[in-house]
């Protein structure tokens, strides 16, 4: 009796299961117009929602049913628009369907323009209060390479516009040219762009885009209850937020990180050279995937701009950097090592060759004993006369760490003498400013420079360096570095940190500040210089994550060069940060967390304080964590992105940046110093203690009588 009873309960329990399944499949399944490819296609299968599929719009609307929902595509934007005739909308409107088209040609009562138009720094912003709270008005959507279709309507749901801000419109619309990107219109829901493209041309944040597709969705099949539980993605972080990482997780950051290189074919060969010289700039394409590789003997790329095409590609930068060759040639070196991939070297070694001896980066004055411009190394092949001492640094480090993974001393000279030529037009407080001209140089000579008071408490420009003469006398024991750096030191640290100048950040000036403070420590253990250090880790460390992201942090008004834009007609027209105000939790790879992985290691090692270690090891996870994943995009496989917004968990940030927007890559600035840092991590050794072999002394004497003909105090 129990038994039989049991059974019964138990049929119809599965019965109701079955219908309950049944219904929600039913009651969900959509009318597409489109191909098995489309992003919103997939995505509806990956979410479990069923899905009628037609190949052309009269097909859908005549199949669908009475009062159900048609979604009809762009499939073949941008370069084709939707079209649907009058009589069909006409029967969609006897048979009471809703529709969602996007990119139409034409519509009744409408007046659509002829024209296309793709502007390059415009944004969605929502304008309606449809989506929740989550997504309200003045809310910002990335939408990467949009076309829209110019059209007059009342009361769009979303538009598009080129305003300031992170996530917000921060001024609003006023002044402002949009264009409607979704709207409403009797029975149909209008995007005048492929919105259904948000998968391919990569729309950010993913969490507001959800958001929006879920109120498509819902609206066209009047089920107010769908929900996408998946979401679909081509480029997307290594590890989700809380997802463990494998335990190989770093020697594979590794491995990728240097492999990226080659997969975005940035290495410059005699093949396609003369393709990128008559420009030199943001060519409108990416490199040709089946371009070969070179060897490095003719420099390496910047890496890519941060404009996304509707595809999901990126152009590339066609500049060749001096300090992008050494910072790319100490990754090489470090991932050969690590890796024993020996074939590595050659290229880390072409490519410094290239600097000295094969490019203009070197050559003529710069290599003239009698010029004042001896020894120096220009910025670009482009401005070969403009000298940075911030880049400078970044190239000389790089090739002091290659030569010691490669164990080779033969650059020894020309790093000496670039490092010797940055300090003899370095002024008497121990500050050398952010640029020099070599037009400048030769009208004034170096001396003037040397004896000029100077005083410029920007660690983005001077603190490394100071860290290379920090170096450099610890090999050499030429005490004039050490005095004017530890006097500078000192200058900038009573400044700290309300009159520090900043550039993007302040967070990234911290990070600037962090290794030559760590190598003063190496040479001066003092109370006061382990003070100075503690004071900026700690200042930067206020603001790490728990899953250790650095958040950005702007500095006191009115000292920073590139602050945020101070109107929407001012977005993206110069240099500015990833943040719009303090609190947005969005790091910076490029001038930030890349400099505070390197120079946090070489703090831990010098004071082996446990705090420092516990931070670079939360530093190191989320930098593996966030590695560019992408089966589609090669070229971006392996990569780090300039921005991540933690908070999202998604590569999102403001994109005004003129030059250096928020998904730029690097393979200097940014893969020539995580990928070094994480062997070092690897190896628990110290940049300090790697180059502890270096001869560099046996060069220094020669060096030091060519630049100043006798001793200097």
């Amino acid at each position: 009796m129990k038994v039989s009873y049991f059974i019964s309960s138990l049929i119809v329990f599965s019965l109701f299961v079955s219908t309950m399944v049944y219904s929600q499949s039913e009651r969900a399944r959509i009318n597409l117009c489109g191909n098995t490819n489309s992003d919103l296609y997939v995505l509806l299968r990956k979410n479990d929602i069923g899905v009628n599929l037609y190949r052309n719009p009269q097909e859908a609307i005549t199949h669908a049913k009475k009062g159900t929902g048609v979604l009809i595509l762009a499939d073949s934007y941008p370069k084709q628009k939707t079209s649907i005739s009058n009589r069909l909308l006409e029967i969609a409107k006897e048979k009471e369907l809703r529709l969602y088209i996007e990119y139409p040609a034409s519509l009744p009562g409408l007046s659509i323009q002829d024209t296309v138009v793709a502007p390059m720094l415009d944004r969605g912003v929502v304008v309606s209060d449809v989506f929740g709270d989550k997504l309200g008005p003045m809310s910002i959507l990335g939408i990467n390479g949009c076309h829209v279709i110019p059209v007059n309507v009342k009361d769009p749901l979303i538009v598009l516009g080129k305003v300031a801000g992170l996530d917000k419109a921060a001024y609003g619309l006023k002044g402002v040219k949009t264009y409607p990107l979704l709207f409403r219109k009797g029975n149909m829901l209008v995007a005048m762009t492929r919105l259904s493209s948000f998968a391919t041309g990569r729309y950010q944040p993913e969490p507001y885009w959800k958001i929006v597709w879920q109120y498509i969705m819902s609206w066209v099949s009047g089920d107010k209850n769908i929900e996408l539980h998946h979401w679909l993605s081509y480029v997307s972080p290594m590890y989700a937020r809380n997802e463990p990482l494998a335990p190989n997780a770093m020697r594979t950051s590794i491995r990728k990180g240097v492999q990226w290189l080659f997969n975005g074919h940035f290495f410059v060969d005699s093949t396609w050279e003369k393709l990128y010289v008559k420009d030199h700039g943001n060519v409108p394409s990416p490199v040709g995937k089946y371009w070969p590789n070179g060897n490095g003997s003719l420099g390496i790329f910047e890496g890519q701009t941060s404009q996304i095409y509707y595809n999901g590609s990126q152009p590339v930068h066609y500049w060749v950097r001096a300090d992008n060759e050494g910072q790319v040639a100490y990754a090489l070196a470090a991932a050969g090592h690590f890796l024993n991939k020996k074939n590595y070297y050659k290229y880390a070694s072409n490519l410094t060759n290239y600097v000295f001896y094969h490019s203009n980066l070197r050559s003529g004055l710069k290599n003239d004993r009698r010029s004042p411009a001896f020894g120096l190394i220009g910025w670009a092949t482009t401005a070969p006369g403009a000298f940075y001492g911030d880049d400078n640094a970044h190239l000389l480090l790089g090739l002091i760490g290659a030569e010691a993974y490669m164990k080779t001393h033969r650059w020894d000279k020309e790093i000496a003498e670039g490092i010797v030529a940055n300090f003899r037009t370095t002024g008497r407080e121990g500050f050398r400013g952010d640029r020099i001209d070599q037009n400048k140089l030769l009208k004034h000579g170096w001396k003037y420079y040397w004896n000029r008071n100077i005083i410029n408490p920007h660690p983005h420009f001077e603190a490394w360096m100071w860290a290379c003469y920090l170096w450099l006398y610890s090999r050499t024991g030429y005490k004039p570095l050490l005095t004017r750096t530890e006097r500078a030191i000192r200058t900038t640290m009573q400044d700290y940190p309300k009159n520090w100048i900043w550039t993007n950040g302040l967070q990234q000036e911290r990070a600037r500040m962090i290794l030559p403070l760590a190598w003063l420590v190496r040479i001066q253990n003092t109370p006061e210089h382990r003070k100075w250090l503690n004071e900026v880790v700690s200042g930067m460390l206020k603001y790490q994550a728990p899953r250790g992201a650095i958040r950005e942090e702007l500095g006191t008004p009115g000292k920073g060069f590139c602050p945020p834009p101070k109107s929407n007609q001012a977005y993206g027209t110069a240099e500015e940060p990833l943040i719009f105000r303090n609190g947005e939790p969005v790091s910076d790879m490029l001038y930030t967390c890349n400099f505070a992985l390197f120079a946090l290691n070489e703090a831990a090692h010098a004071t082996k304080n446990k705090k420092y270690m516990a931070a670079e090891k939360k530093l190191a996870d989320f930098l593996i964590r966030i590695q560019v994943k992408s089966a589609k995009h090669r070229a971006l496989d392996g990569a780090w992105f300039r921005t991540f917004d933690y908070g999202q968990w998604d590569y999102w940030g403001a994109n005004g940046d003129a030059g250096w927007g928020a998904w730029s890559t690097n393979t200097g600035w940014i893969q020539g110093w995580i990928v070094p840092a994480e062997v070092l991590l690897e190896n628990n050794q110290s940049f300090w203690t790697l180059t502890k072999s270096s001869t560099i002394n046996d060069v220094m004497p020669q060096t030091v009588r060519i630049m100043f003909g006798k001793e200097t105090k």
